[in-house]
């Protein structure tokens, strides 16, 4: 199942304005994944007539192109679901229906839904037991007595800078132990990470939160996140092709975001939380999961209070689930370089959006990055159809 390849993440030059739409489109042969193997039914999408987009959209008081967004941020992908139904899909650059692309921080996501169904299966106990009951960790370390329930919505209180632009922060070092540099992994850097704040006092986006979660996985399913991701996810949901984990040397997934998809898959998922965790009338993930994840429930996770890089941003946080302000109840799995899947349950649409915007974390103040022009887009799409 371990596919082997002579580069690590780190030769990718990220954050450094290289471009990557030649990379993000072969993550599986670049670096070294797991295997999913495609469902054995694979699922069968009903396309539509296909639909005009909104060509300009608002963003802070101005009106930008729509055309211009998708070429500056090197979107591969673009597929927007109506009611079930495929109702436009849009590919670029090295991008395809049948090409995998990494998600980044979208895998978060994905995460939050294995552990929901862990729980409803009984491997895990309850979310509000230490995520070191099942994960080792070292005493008096971040995740030591923390509730799972804590992590899963980024409020463990663990140190953590997730600044892109610094090649000496907390995220750099994680993603230098998906790479095995310095003989650290994926495990050591959870086990080892310090506490700075006391939980449930201060939502701050953390990957090793998520990774955390990943190693919960790991011991509570006696297996690999990849294997019970396919049994759980892949299979029922009828993915039509391979997926991949990025992977440390010990065998260990980039829980954090690295998986790898087609934006049809991906878009199966964001379907599954939009019809409350059920399809072809099986529930697959609890109902009451969903509701849960996707919603603010704690005064320090509601929108304009979470925490990156020291700026509070506009969203709020639900269980690995980005929720933006208002009461429309619509929800993100949101990834760097310009990865998304949007759900708004009120117009019946998800959104997939899958790039490569080479200029992303290459300015300090984060001004490359465009995360919220294209929120704001996908969002006008949303609202066009409902």
């Amino acid at each position: 199942m371990t596919e082997r390849a002579s580069q690590h993440l780190s030769d990718l030059g990220l954050f450094t304005g290289a471009p990557q739409h030649e990379n993000f489109c072969r993550m599986n042969e670049l670096v070294e994944t797991l295997r999913m193997a495609p469902s054995s039914t694979p699922r069968t999408w009903e396309t539509g007539a296909l639909i005009d987009l909104p060509e300009t959209f608002k963003f802070m008081g101005r009106t930008l192109s729509a055309s211009e967004l998708l070429t500056q941020t090197d979107t591969a992908a673009l597929l927007v679901v109506k009611d079930g139904v495929i109702r436009h899909e849009q590919y670029m650059l090295t991008g395809g229906p049948h090409v995998n692309w990494l998600s980044m921080s979208v895998a978060k996501s994905f995460i939050s839904a294995l552990v929901g169904i862990a729980l409803s299966e009984g491997l895990i106990g309850d979310v509000e037991e230490p995520i070191s009951k099942y994960v080792p960790v070292d005493l008096g370390s971040a995740y030591d007595g923390t509730a799972i329930r804590s992590v899963l919505q980024m409020s463990s209180g663990a140190r953590w800078n997730e600044d892109y632009h610094d090649p000496n922060s907390d995220v750099a070092r994680m993603g230098a132990a998906t790479s095995g540099i310095g003989g650290t992994s994926h495990a050591t850097v959870v086990a080892t990470m310090p506490r700075e704040f006391p939980p449930d006092t201060i939502c701050r986006y953390n990957s090793a939160d998520t990774q955390a979660l990943a190693m919960l996985l790991r011991h509570a399913t006696g297996g690999t996140v990849a294997d019970y991701m396919q049994a759980k996810l892949v299979e029922p949901l009828g993915f039509g092709d391979p997926g991949y984990w990025i992977v440390d040397p010990t065998g260990v997934e980039m829980g954090f975001g690295g998986l790898n998809l087609t934006a049809r898959d991906y878009a199966a998922f964001g379907e599954l939380y939009r019809n409350g965790g059920a399809w072809n009338g099986v529930q697959i993930l609890p109902e009451e999961w969903v509701r849960v994840s996707t919603r603010s429930t704690a005064p320090h996770t509601a929108p304009g209070q979470p925490v990156l890089t020291g700026m509070r941003l506009p969203q709020g946080y639900g269980y690995q689930w980005w929720l933006p302000a208002g009461d429309r109840g619509d929800f993100m799995g949101i990834g760097v370089y310009n990865q998304f899947v949007y759900v708004d349950p009120a117009s019946a649409v998800t959104v997939v959006k899958l790039s490569a915007n080479r200029a992303y974390g290459t300015a300090p103040d984060g001004s490359t990055n465009r995360d919220g022009e294209c929120i704001e887009y996908l969002a006008a799409i949303a609202r066009s159809l409902s």
